[in-house]
């Protein structure tokens, strides 16, 4: 890394835009700093235009939110809550997104915060009123569905104006540029502050099919969907996605085994009954590190899903790819890991 990229002191220049009524908890203060000049369109800089007071968590929740639902440049919803998404999906239109998002984890979308990356219309914005939401978030808004989320008064709605460019639409994967190629991130731990540059790629060129069964187009499009999600998702992070929507999220595991079957029981809570299939069954599975065991392998033909993409990486590789030969499973490796802290 050249000195330009980390020079050897650090002068950091950010204006308050807002004293915070707490911090994380309610007995930590906190406040608001923008970079004034950054212009990129980001939850920091987006205007209020009712609700409470925006919180700490609001404001965390809803930029996990809100980068998330960048990535994609078809009509996306995503909802997250504590930092993870608990649902998210494409769809023919902001509002279609938004319900199949919804779909995956209706529980733990009560309380959480939506984004999406179109227009807010008003047909969304009566889905959005029926529950209990902290924060929506989008681009833009049609006045009319501004006048019937005023219905619920204390949700937050933000507005940024624009979308940021999408990382899948700039990745080397489409052979362009890397999104923010000169973003960091800076964060604080004891005594000191940590600088990196930002996770501002999905893929790295072409993914590599390596198993005997190569995916179908839409195993394909699926996994490349689920890959993108699994990027901002705690770590260890496992997603298991149908049709271009989630069906179960595991998120924040010591073990990456127990991501993946506690997003499968997110997946069989939720469906309805009576089901003749489970709604994993022809799904995929993402990963956001490397398989070092066929566990995670297992777990997934387990519950039906036949295809599954990962990093790679690791010295035991081969145990997975054996492991997806066996039952006939497709796996595809994207060289790039996206764990998140």
């Amino acid at each position: 890394m050249s000195d330009t990229e980390f020079p050897e002191e650090l002068n950091l220049k950010f204006k308050r835009a807002d004293i915070l009524r707490y911090g994380e908890n309610p007995h930590q203060k906190a406040a608001l700093y923008v970079d004034g000049t950054d212009t990129r369109p980001s939850v920091a800089r987006a205007r209020k235009l009712q609700g409470k007071e925006l919180s700490y968590n609001n404001l965390m929740d809803a930029d996990a939110a809100f980068e998330c639902v960048a990535e994609f440049e078809e009509p996306a919803a995503v909802i997250v809550k504590h930092m993870n998404p608990c649902g998210a999906a494409l769809g023919e239109s902001a509002e279609d997104a938004y319900r199949r998002a919804f779909a995956c984890d209706p529980v733990s979308a009560f309380g959480g915060i939506v984004a999406i990356n179109s227009h807010l219309s008003p047909g969304l914005a009566s889905k959005l009123v029926e529950i209990f939401l902290e924060v929506v978030v989008a681009p833009s808004a049609d006045d009319e569905a501004l006048a019937i989320l005023s219905a619920k008064p204390n949700v937050r709605v933000l507005i940024t104006g624009s979308m940021p460019a999408s990382t899948r639409a700039n990745s080397s994967t489409r052979g362009g540029p890397d999104k923010d190629s000169g973003q960091r991130v800076v964060r604080s731990i004891s005594g000191g502050l940590l600088v990196s540059t930002s996770d501002n790629k999905v893929f790295d060129g072409e993914v590599k099919t390596v198993t005997k069964r190569a995916p179908t187009t839409n195993e394909l499009a699926d996994m490349l969907f689920a890959f993108t999600v699994v990027k901002h998702v705690k770590s260890n992070a496992i997603v298991y996605a149908k049709n271009g929507a989630t069906v179960g999220i595991g998120a924040g595991q010591m073990s990456r085994i127990y991501s993946a079957k506690i997003a499968a029981l997110k997946a069989a809570e939720i469906e309805v009954k009576p089901q003749s299939t489970s709604v994993l069954k022809g799904g995929v599975m993402a990963s956001d590190a490397f398989m070092p065991f066929p566990d995670c392998v297992e777990a997934a033909h387990e519950v039906g899903t036949t295809a599954i993409i990962q990093p790679g990486g690791s010295l035991k590789d081969q145990d997975s790819i054996d492991a997806c030969d066996k039952y006939g499973m497709a796996m595809v490796f994207t060289g790039v890991r996206h764990f998140r802290h």
